[in-house]
């Protein structure tokens, strides 16, 4: 499987050569469904998970159904599986010593004061694990099933990214925002833009939509916050997007070659193979410290 993002309509940095330096890599993941095995890179696929390494838990309190008994009670949440990332697939991964596995798991639960789920990162070593557990049958809480990935194996794909309008000097948003000078540069872009040819720049060639490692956050929901670590005051580097579609009307002009004809359906489901659906359709965006992976993770709802 594989999946070819088409070319940008517009090399941006001909029309605007101080975003040159701000180009960043990114890996589209591309989930889509499928069968994966402990041994693939997926998304809500089986872990290789240690046979002697506990299931992480959610300590906190929650309302678990328990069938046998026909009733509720009180405890932990076994985490699940979110993503499983190999390095062999994604080089953007930088993984600690000789790590080359990371595993991302979240409790199918949004808890306060954020009201988003809680993650867990774990890197490993792929070749010391000879002994595979199974995750936990149950029980466990899930608020909805948006917060249980189907099965998906992925088509991982480098691009090249932008950063958000909102990111950009007062200076060079004024500058996207101004219709004459797309027109000088012959860029050719739709004259539907002429009102607002920022959101083209924002829709069709800065930060990609979907799945993705790497690159530049999405912002929207909030003006762009800094991450900073709270072990060590180090700002943070975008780890991994965790989207609620792969692509909207807004931003077809990102659909893979491959998928074209299921984007002209618009058919919702089409758009998220994973089924996942964060805080009510939005991103959640993972963050480390680029000084220790041992360091708190941090994440933030886009």
């Amino acid at each position: 499987m594989s999946r070819t993002t088409p070319p940008r309509s517009v090399d941006v940095t001909a029309v605007f050569p101080q975003l040159a330096p701000l180009a960043r890599p990114a890996t589209r993941l591309h989930p889509r469904p499928g069968s994966p095995t402990p041994y693939d890179s997926s998304v809500g696929g089986p872990l290789l998970w240690p046979a002697d390494e506990p299931w992480p838990y959610c300590d906190e309190s929650h309302g678990l159904y328990d069938s046998a008994v026909d009733e509720w009670h009180e405890g932990p949440n076994p985490m699940l599986p979110v993503a499983q990332l190999y390095v062999r697939d994604i080089p953007l991964l930088r993984p600690p010593g000789q790590a080359d596995l990371l595993q991302v798991l979240w409790c199918p639960f949004e808890h306060e004061p954020d009201y988003k789920p809680p993650t867990a990162l774990f890197w490993r070593s792929s070749a010391e694990v000879t002994d595979i557990r199974a995750a936990p049958s149950g029980p466990s809480a899930v608020e909805y099933d948006g917060y249980v990935p189907k099965p998906c194996v992925l088509a991982p794909e480098q691009i090249t990214e932008y950063p958000n309008r909102l990111q950009l000097s007062k200076e060079l948003q004024q500058q996207l925002e101004d219709w004459s000078r797309w027109q000088a540069a012959g860029s050719g872009i739709d004259s539907s833009y002429a009102p607002h040819p920022e959101s083209f720049y924002r829709s069709e060639l800065s930060v990609a939509p979907g799945w993705k490692v790497g690159g530049w956050p999405q912002w929207g929901f909030t003006d762009p916050v800094a991450r900073f670590c709270t072990a060590c005051g180090a700002g943070m580097d975008p780890l991994l997007t965790i989207a609620s579609s792969e692509w909207d009307r807004r931003s077809h002009g990102w659909v893979p070659y491959e998928d074209q004809g299921l984007a002209a359906l618009d058919d919702a489901a089409a758009s998220n193979p994973p089924g996942v659906e964060v805080s009510r359709s939005n991103r959640l965006q993972l963050y480390v410290c680029p000084e220790s992976p041992d360091h708190p993770h941090t994440d933030l709802i886009q």
